[in-house]
């Protein structure tokens, strides 16, 4: 490893890499602080950019920024590095979510590395999957990438994804009774096509996917209760494969984990052919999420659920610019 500062340039390649990360509703709740001088990359929780009716405990924040450390890691393996990361390195200061040394003398994670092909292609999919199963051999993989970031996958028997999926609906409801929660995810959402002078966050019309007929597939409908002239409708799969990521335990030091796992195992899915989209909507009222737990597991505290299969990957969400999110003293 190089003794020497990494030049901005570098630094800027491994942020961008890093901000591809999902987040909820694309709020993109990150900034980074490169400090040459010592070789550190600080990630901070941008608080300008939370969600206080959707996500009240900054959960989901994160979630989205253990996302982005994740991507930072395999960004850095893939150009040799091994950076040492310590999350919630200063207890005083709560914005300050994790710091990793560029410099060192470990070798580069070798499992991390070939996962950034997949940085740029994975996307959140809404459109319909193919009635297919997943490979135990790629399930396995799966486990594998959970694991290895100290939180645990579970593809749940089918009573339970029908519990899901029924948890799901009344969330659905739940959220349509409150405009407060309504209006929140209307202020990141735009139903609108983009153009010249989108937004450079939030979930644009392209990436809405089909309206749903039926209700089997848990796919999160941004336009409801909106009009999207010219959206296509389609008949989504019957059977979806659904997947649990959860931790053992429960604070923000889980979530980071928990969010660093999330991405792992989708940048491994994406990397196995497969196609994603996630939904926080039963996790994000206390009473939902405690009943999505599947009572046979060892799985204490549920994070996300996975929808994964085979079909069109996803249409990219837009970015913000580098000179936003990243800061170099």
């Amino acid at each position: 490893m190089s003794a020497e500062p990494f030049d901005e340039h570098t630094i800027a390649a491994l942020v961008a890499d890093a901000t591809t990360a999902p987040s909820l509703h694309n709020a993109q709740p990150w900034t980074f602080r490169y400090l040459r001088g010592i070789g550190v990359l600080r990630l901070y929780a941008d608080l300008e950019r939370t969600l206080p009716r959707t996500d009240p405990e900054n959960r989901g924040l994160h979630l989205g920024c253990g996302a982005a450390l994740l991507n930072l890691r395999v960004a850095a393996a893939a150009a040799g590095l091994a950076p040492e990361v310590r999350l919630l390195p200063d207890p005083a200061d709560a914005e300050l979510l994790a710091e990793a040394h560029l410099r060192g003398t470990a070798p580069p994670d070798k499992a991390l590395a070939p996962l950034r092909a997949a940085i740029h292609r994975r996307h959140s999919s809404r459109h319909p999957f193919r009635d297919e199963g997943i490979p135990a051999v790629v399930q396995e993989r799966l486990y594998d990438a959970a694991r290895t970031e100290g939180a645990e996958l579970l593809f749940p028997g089918a009573w339970h994804v029908r519990s899901i999926l029924e948890l799901v609906r009344d969330a659905e409801d739940w959220e349509a009774l409150d405009t407060g929660r309504r209006g929140e995810t209307e202020q990141w959402t735009h139903p609108e096509s983009s153009g010249t002078g989108a937004a450079p966050d939030g979930i644009p019309a392209e990436a809405f996917g089909p309206g749903r007929r039926g209700t089997t597939a848990p796919v999160r409908d941004f336009a409801v209760g909106r009009p999207m002239p010219g959206r296509a409708w389609a008949s989504f799969e019957k059977n979806p494969n659904i997947a649990l990521l959860g931790t053992a335990r429960d604070g923000p030091a889980d979530w980071l984990r928990a969010g660093q796992a999330l991405e792992r195992v989708w940048l491994r899915a994406t990397a196995d052919g497969l196609v994603a989209s996630v939904t926080s909507q039963p996790l994000e009222w206390p009473e939902l999420r405690w009943a999505a737990r599947d009572p046979l597991s060892a799985m204490a505290h549920m994070q996300m659920v996975l929808r994964l299969g085979y079909g069109p990957e996803g249409h990219p969400s837009p970015r913000r610019p580098l000179d936003e999110v990243l800061d170099i003293a």
